[in-house]
């Protein structure tokens, strides 16, 4: 899961952990995971990323709630790993759900489970993910996208300790820590009437904010060469191609990197990667967006209407793309378009 620089005094070690050599002295988190994937692993050489990790170090045996805030594709279930690994919770199952991909009525028979013919589909009984994950940990990923209605039924879950499967009334007692991830800021949801104000206060015992790569690009040559291994591509990068990754703003993020590495290494065919084998828009000089017309005053809905339309176009109608440059979700994104009386 980690792998971290030590630090001795005010001098750095630009040599990761070994695997398996314990706590890392600089955040006293366990180096690796045992229910980690292979790409559940933390880099911290940044300034941005150690002082994360030492945060989520004192949290991170605790049973407190966390919210991770943090643009997409920047890591926040990797570090929700790591706060699982690190707790008492760590031989128990860990679970992450996306609360976005899914519509509300399947999102609440994934959550609290149903009884067999509960509705149409429904032949068997089915324990939901809080049950699976019961003694465990449970990361709620894109929380602020879960509809109003099953936020009430969340909160009731989170102050009694207790689920009822859809279709039944005998509760089940759960003993689950709750992780929480998003891209949004919960505060404004909660001023736009999105978000639940008392389950918001009930989930924010503790925030942890993730930087996004371009505010940790010390951390980009360990990551390339972490997503490179796994590849099983030995021949590493050329000057160039390392030198473009430091400079491109990577607006998808940790994700987007893990992507650029994998068609260089496909495209070098285990030769060293060089910048031609990487995605172009590595290669392409950062086009500045056109000026607004300061002369047009309008409203603070059609600026905003503008502003996504130019978007979705700058993406070629992508709205998965889209929605993650606007930082927002892609249900957001739809309700938007739909407003806008746009096909969605």
């Amino acid at each position: 899961m980690g792998e971290h620089t030590e630090t001795l005094g005010p001098y750095t070690c630009e040599t990761p952990f070994e695997r398996g050599g314990g706590l890392c002295k600089l955040c006293r988190l366990l180096p690796e995971s045992p229910q980690g994937r292979k790409c559940a692993r933390l880099v911290a050489r940044s300034p941005a990323m150690r002082q994360l990790l030492q945060r989520a170090s004192t949290v991170a045996n605790t049973d407190a709630s966390v919210v991770l805030r943090g643009e997409s594709g920047s890591g926040k279930e990797v570090v929700g790993r790591a706060l699982h690994a690190n707790s008492a919770r760590k031989l128990k199952p860990f679970i992450a759900v996306n609360c976005a991909a899914l519509p509300g009525e399947l999102l609440e028979s994934e959550l609290f489970g149903h009884a067999k013919g509960a509705f149409t589909g429904a032949q068997v009984a089915r324990k939901g993910l809080f049950e699976t994950a019961d003694g465990g940990t449970l990361l709620l990923d894109e929380v602020a996208e879960m509809p109003l209605p099953l936020q009430a039924k969340l909160l009731r879950v989170l102050q009694d300790g207790e689920v009822r499967r859809v279709g039944e009334s005998q509760p089940v007692h759960v003993d689950v820590r709750i992780l929480c991830a998003t891209h949004q800021n919960l505060q404004q949801c909660v001023r736009e009437k999105r978000f639940r104000e008392d389950l918001f206060f009930r989930l924010k015992v503790f925030t942890l904010v993730v930087p996004p790569l371009r505010e940790r690009t010390e951390d980009i040559p360990m990551l390339a060469g972490m997503f490179l291994e796994q590849e099983g591509h030995r021949a590493g990068f050329s000057a160039k191609a390392m030198a473009a990754m430091g400079k491109y703003p990577w607006p998808g993020n940790v994700r987007e990197l893990q992507n650029a590495v994998k068609h260089g290494a496909v495209l070098s065919q285990g030769a060293v990667i060089e910048l031609e084998h990487l995605p172009e828009e590595l290669s392409l000089p950062m086009v500045a967006p056109p000026p607004p017309d300061e002369g047009e005053l309008v409203t603070l809905e059609e600026a905003e209407r503008r502003h996504v339309l130019r978007v979705l176009e700058a993406c070629g109608g992508q709205q998965v793309d889209a929605a993650r440059v606007l930082g927002i979700g892609r249900t957001t994104l739809w309700r938007k378009m739909k407003g806008y009386g746009l096909e969605a």
